[in-house]
């Protein structure tokens, strides 16, 4: 073969093979961002050095980062956290795409480096880097990616609202602080940060959305959807952050799970049934802090929250709507409780019609929606613990529901202190028709206003030391009764002038 010849069959199969390279280059790149093993465009808005380390290190990026992660891991066993932080953050910067490096490390930082530390501050750290590494640079280079908005949903819900971690009340305390500064220490009004008009509402708009990240227009939208809530409790975030992974899934269909979309609404419909049972502040002038209390408001959105889980998620469908039932048998005790009668029966109507044939009351066959009345549910709820024969027991109850009713009132809850009452008096009518005339003189109660008027005595009585200086106080004001009247000072002994001191009293 003639040497020119040969050459120019050489650049040919050369060109041949460039073009099939080519070709070969373009489908591997459309599977690798397929299957989210590497992401072939470029990054945006990225600081110098996360451009430098993805563009010039190339295939070279997922080798390093696993060196790192090994080495992380045993610097975690060996207690140094700060270095392995560090070492997290360069392994973010090696692989900016690849979403469960986001997702490990949060954890890592959240969960498992925070219970190191004995102190709840040090904690309180930990856990706040966690959602920070999600919040703040996770979702800036993977906006759409769901599967980052569901562990974020979830530390809010999990290792802020639940109490697994025994710093949960400090977690609590602290996001109350931190949004206290966005919604200017009082109930939180979110047209004034949608629509600012003060030079203070303009500051905490641009608070909420630079620091914490978010759209009250869209936390108005989740509001309406699923309140209302109270963005003071982490509960409420869980929600909104699971509401972000939902639209965000909307707008890109194919990169998707249907999997990830159940696990976002689970998320949203197990975070309104926390709402429903502690959504609420109540602040408690006694102790200096708040307290929880039910947020009756999001009944009807938390009953069809869970019956629209329950069609989407067929596999689950029967443990879904096993915690429904629960949760409607909770809605009517609830609301009983706060002698909201007309709203119960409604729901306890709506139970019967929605289980007919499941027992209300554990333990009792006959207990069935429709052979009970809802006195009679209410009541058995009191009586789990109770013995409907053992006086002191009931007595006991009797007597605590009374204080409860008391202690609802210093806290302004009307309705809850007139539930307690009532339930207290049918407690009581429930006993006493169960002893009969012939037991009334052998195991019979006092009636319950006599018990009451023992409890409030001392309840106000200082001595009894049940509640302090301005617990008594607000409970008079609450009740209309004078002021408590201050207490006799001892008469001072006379000066003596001579002789020995002596142990008798004064003449």
């Amino acid at each position: 073969m003639k040497p020119r010849l040969k050459k120019t069959l050489l650049v040919l199969l050369a060109g041949a093979l460039l073009a099939g390279s080519f070709f070969l280059q373009r489908s591997l790149n459309q599977d690798r961002d397929r299957l989210g093993l590497t992401r072939v465009q470029p990054l945006e808005n990225a600081p110098p050095v996360l451009a430098f380390t993805t563009v010039a290190l190339g295939g070279f990026r997922g080798l390093i980062s696993n060196a790192l992660w090994i080495r992380a891991n045993e610097l975690q066993e060996q207690d140094k956290f700060f270095e392995m932080a560090q070492l997290a953050d360069w392994i973010t910067k090696l692989e900016p795409h690849f979403v469960q490096v986001w997702l490990v490390q949060a954890w890592n930082m959240a969960y498992n480096i925070s219970v190191k530390f004995k102190d709840f501050s040090d904690r309180w750290r930990w856990v706040q880097r966690g959602i920070e590494l999600l919040r703040d640079q996770g979702l800036r280079y993977n906006p759409n990616e769901t599967l980052i908005y569901r562990e974020l949903a979830w530390f809010f819900q999990h290792k802020m609202g639940q109490n697994l971690d025994d710093a949960n009340m400090y977690y609590k305390q602290q996001w109350a602080n931190a949004m206290a500064e966005v919604f200017d220490k009082k109930t939180p009004n979110l047209d004034e940060l949608i629509n600012p008009q003060t030079d203070d509402q303009k500051r905490r708009a641009r608070l909420l959305r630079e620091k914490y990240k978010m759209d009250p227009a869209f936390m108005k939208e989740v509001d309406q959807r699923h309140g209302p809530l109270e963005w003071r409790l982490p509960e409420a975030h869980a929600i909104y952050w699971a509401s972000v992974g939902l639209k965000k899934a909307q707008e890109n269909p194919d990169k998707v799970k249907p999997e990830d979309l159940i696990t976002l609404r689970r998320v949203i419909y197990q975070s309104m049934l926390l709402s429903f049972q502690r959504g609420r502040l109540v602040a408690n002038p006694l102790a200096q802090a708040f307290e929880f209390g039910p947020n009756l408001a999001i009944i009807p959105k938390v009953s069809a929250a869970y019956e629209q889980a329950a069609e989407e998620d067929a596999p689950n469908r029967d443990h879904i709507l096993r915690a429904h039932r629960n949760f409607l048998k909770d809605a009517v005790y609830f609301l009983y409780e706060h002698n909201r009668i007309a709203d119960a029966a409604y729901w306890f109507k709506y139970l019967g019609q929605k289980y007919p044939d499941k027992t209300l009351i554990d333990g009792n066959t006959n207990s069935f929606p429709g052979r009970v009345t809802l006195d009679q549910y209410a009541l058995s709820r009191i009586q789990e613990d109770v013995s409907e024969t053992s006086r002191d027991r009931v007595k006991s109850a009797i007597e605590g529901l009374i204080v409860r009713s008391y202690m609802s009132l210093i806290l302004d809850e009307d309705e809850r202190a007139a539930g307690y009452k009532a339930m207290a008096q049918k407690l009581w009518a429930a006993y006493m028709s169960k002893i009969g005339k012939e037991g009334e003189a052998r195991i019979g109660l006092p009636p319950v206003a006599e018990t009451d008027r023992e409890i409030l005595r001392r309840m106000l009585d200082p001595k009894e030391e049940i509640l302090p200086a301005e617990g008594r106080a607000l409970l008079r004001t609450r009740l209309n009764l004078p002021p408590e009247e201050p207490a006799a000072t001892p008469p001072s002994a006379p000066a003596s002038t001579a002789g020995p001191a002596t142990n008798a009293p004064p003449s």
